[in-house]
C-alpha cells in the first residue's frame, strides 16, 4: 500500500507541533483520526516512527532519518501547487507569516483586510514570536523581523525603519514626577526587555556621553506587553513608533527627553530562505506590506 500525503503531513505536523492533540488542531482533525492516520504511514513503512511516553512523543532513529524526506516531499508538492498558480499568475495557496506580537497587532493585522481583498486565493496564517524562530522547522514562509539581520541563510527585503522614543504614560508622570536629566532616569521605575539585551540600551546619551543602558525594574520579552505596562502607568519604556504613534497621538503617552533623544531607528526586514525561490504569495505579502506602509510613521 502507498503512502499518502495526508499520512506525511500527519506526521510532520506531530513532530512540528510536539503532540498528536495540537497536530489535529493544526490540520483541522480529530485526534483520533490523526493517531489513525500516523499509525498507517508506520504500519506502511513496517517501523515505529515515533516513540510515545506519558508526557512527550520522541523520534525515533528511524523517524528522524525519514523525517527530512517527508519534508522534502510535502515541499515538493507545494512548490508544484505554486508553479500552477504562477502560471495562472493568481497568487493562492497558504502563506505561514511571522512577526512578534507588537509588528502583528499594530501594522499586519491592520492589513489583512485590504490584502484578503486584493489576494482573496491566499490563506493566510498568522505566527506571533518573540524571538527569532528557525523559519524551516516551523515551516515558515516569510518572517518579519526588527533590528539589523545576523542570519546570511536568510534573504532580506526592507520593509522600512521605525524610530524609537523614549516614552511614559501622563499617569505616570503625574504620580512619579518628570525627569528633568538623564541621570534622573535611576530613580523611577524602568521597563525593559529581557531578551535582547540591545533593547535596553536607550537612545539618549548618559552621563559618560555613551547610549544610556538602563537598568529595568521590570523585564519582559514582549513589547506589546511593555507597551501595555506603559500605558497602564507602570513605568518609563523606549519602544519604536510603529506601535506607539497613536498612543503619542491620543496623548496616552508623552515622550520625554525630546529634544536630547538621538534619532535611531530600527530597521525591518521581510525574510525567506535564500535559497527558496520567492513564491507569488510571498512577493504578493511583502510587496503589499512594504506599499501599504509607505507614508506612515516608518521611514523607507
Amino acid at each position: 500500500m502507498k503512502i499518502t500525503l495526508d499520512e506525511l503531513q500527519a506526521f510532520v505536523s506531530v513532530v512540528d507541533t510536539g503532540s498528536i492533540t495540537a497536530a489535529a488542531q493544526q490540520l483541522g482533525l480529530t485526534i483520533s483520526a490523526t493517531s489513525r492516520t500516523l499509525g498507517r504511514l508506520e504500519d506502511k513503512l513496517k517501523t515505529t516512527l515515533l516513540r510515545r511516553t506519558t508526557r512527550r512523543l520522541e523520534l525515533t532513529e528511524e523517524g528522524r532519518a525519514f523525517l527530512g524526506d517527508a519534508r522534502a516531499i510535502i515541499a515538493s508538492v507545494e512548490g508544484a501547487e505554486e508553479q500552477m498558480a504562477t502560471r495562472r499568475e493568481r497568487p493562492s495557496g497558504r502563506l505561514r507569516v511571522d512577526a512578534a506580537t507588537p509588528f502583528m497587532l499594530h501594522v499586519i493585522v491592520p492589513l489583512v483586510q485590504g490584502y484578503r481583498e486584493r489576494f482573496p486565493q491566499v490563506e493566510l496564517e498568522l505566527n506571533s514570536n518573540e524571538g527569532i524562530i528557525d523559519l524551516l522547522e516551523r515551516r515558515t514562509d516569510v518572517a518579519v523581523r526588527i533590528g539589523r539581520l545576523k542570519d546570511s541563510t536568510l534573504h532580506g527585503k526592507p520593509i522600512g525603519r521605525s524610530r524609537l522614543r523614549i516614552l511614559a504614560s501622563p499617569a505616570y508622570l503625574e504620580a512619579h514626577g518628570h525627569p528633568k536629566r538623564v541621570e534622573d532616569l535611576a530613580k523611577h521605575t524602568l521597563l525593559g526587555f529581557n531578551q535582547p539585551e540591545a533593547l535596553n540600551v536607550w537612545p539618549i546619551a548618559g552621563p559618560d556621553n555613551e547610549s544610556y543602558r538602563i537598568a529595568p525594574a521590570i523585564w519582559s520579552s514582549s513589547g506589546e506587553t511593555l507597551r501595555q505596562l506603559a500605558l497602564a502607568g507602570a513605568g518609563i519604556v523606549c519602544l519604536s513608533d510603529f506601535m506607539t504613534a497613536r498612543d503619542r497621538r491620543d496623548g496616552a503617552l508623552v515622550q520625554l527627553f525630546a529634544r536630547q533623544t538621538q534619532d535611531v531607528r530600527q530597521p525591518i526586514n521581510a525574510v525567506y530562505y535564500r535559497n527558496t525561490a520567492i513564491s507569488t504569495r510571498i512577493a504578493s505579502f511583502v510587496d503589499y506590506l512594504r506599499e501599504a506602509v509607505r507614508g506612515t510613521e516608518f521611514e523607507q
